[in-house]
């Protein structure tokens, strides 16, 4: 069993320091699933960066194990670890499909594409058993209501019927995220994800099935996979990816310390130089918000990153079919034809 974070900082909300990493080894936590009812499922996604206004995430915490995961953070909210316990205390939002039915029965409710999920990812181990994301787009199939679905898993294959159904109305874009093709570095970088090819043949089986799918790397790690982008986009591309985006990573809060005690520990000869390169991104600090700059960073790394992607993309992707605009017309709230519109 592996695990990213090789130890759980102190959590800031919490004025008790708990010990947990002198527990228990890292690689023998065992993941605990914890049943909680939210009051809400739909989040406003408040960041001008992203084009999508919506987001739900049926899990907090998550399995995968990604080093570098920006939801590391929100953990803390929850009143556990970004570190090992963000990995090992995973929630389980039950309720999640009522909540959103309830949501999209508002009557103030109007379509626009959400994010499943914007957080953690939504086909992380744990769906086998519970099925909450398969629910949820069971309803927003019935309601006729878009969704993104962002994911690492090969599990979004078992959802291929419900997909289907979703793409023939314009109503899903689906994104593989694909970070390295190295399996050596996947197995400490993203310790319990799908491999690089593993998400390679995901993306040829989604589009083989007419679902529009891209990809996002995300996020480029200088010093690690900066390296990869040409291959990344090129085999992604041979996989039949419509479109790609990518990230620089940023450590924010706690994904800081998670960050550097795993790459001291995994790459102690390069750690210097990959904080330096990343810091480097985001003006000299590691923790960046800065609207507008904290994706993509700025400065000679970052250019030389963007370019290096820019010419990549122009010529992988040069013929590649765009991704359908979503289709908000066909909306029919509480699954039922409206009268004034057709079905």
């Amino acid at each position: 069993m592996r695990r990213g974070a090789r130890h759980s900082p102190q959590n800031r909300f919490d004025p008790l320091n708990h010990e947990y990493e002198s527990i228990i080894a890292p690689d023998m936590a065992q993941a605990q699933y914890i049943l909680v009812k939210p009051s809400s499922i739909v989040n406003k996604i408040e960041s001008p960066d992203l084009p999508i206004v919506y987001s739900m995430n049926p899990y907090a915490g998550c399995e995968h194990g990604c080093i570098y995961c920006y939801a590391r953070n929100s953990h803390e909210y929850w009143g556990y670890s970004g570190g090992i316990e963000f990995e090992t205390r995973i929630l389980v939002k039950e309720n999640a499909p009522e909540l959103l039915r309830k949501t999209l029965m508002q009557p103030s409710w109007k379509p626009s594409p959400i994010m499943l999920a914007g957080n953690t990812d939504c086909y992380q181990p744990i769906e086998k058993k519970y099925g909450i994301t398969r629910k949820l787009l069971e309803i927003l199939l019935e309601f006729r209501h878009p969704v993104c679905i962002i994911t690492k898993s090969a599990l979004i294959l078992r959802d291929l019927d419900i997909l289907q159904g979703l793409a023939a109305l314009n109503l899903v874009h689906v994104y593989l995220s694909l970070t390295t093709l190295n399996e050596k570095l996947r197995q400490v970088l993203e310790p319990r994800a799908a491999s690089g090819a593993r998400r390679l043949e995901v993306i040829r089986r989604l589009r083989d099935a007419g679902i529009p799918t891209g990809i996002m790397l995300a996020p480029v790690i200088p010093g690690l996979n900066d390296t990869e982008i040409v291959e990344i986009l090129h085999k992604a591309a041979e996989a039949g990816a419509q479109t790609a985006s990518y990230t620089i990573v940023r450590l924010n809060g706690v994904i800081a310390e998670v960050f550097e005690v795993w790459l001291r520990e995994k790459f102690p000869n390069q750690a210097d130089r990959i904080l330096h390169l990343i810091a480097a991104c985001h003006g000299g600090k590691l923790n960046d918000s800065r609207w507008g700059e904290r994706l993509q960073g700025k400065g000679p790394i970052a250019l030389t990153i963007e370019r290096v992607f820019q010419a990549a993309f122009m010529r992988y992707f040069r013929n590649a079919v765009p991704m359908p605009p979503y289709e908000l017309s066909l909306f029919r709230r509480g699954g039922q034809p409206d009268l004034f519109t057709a079905s």
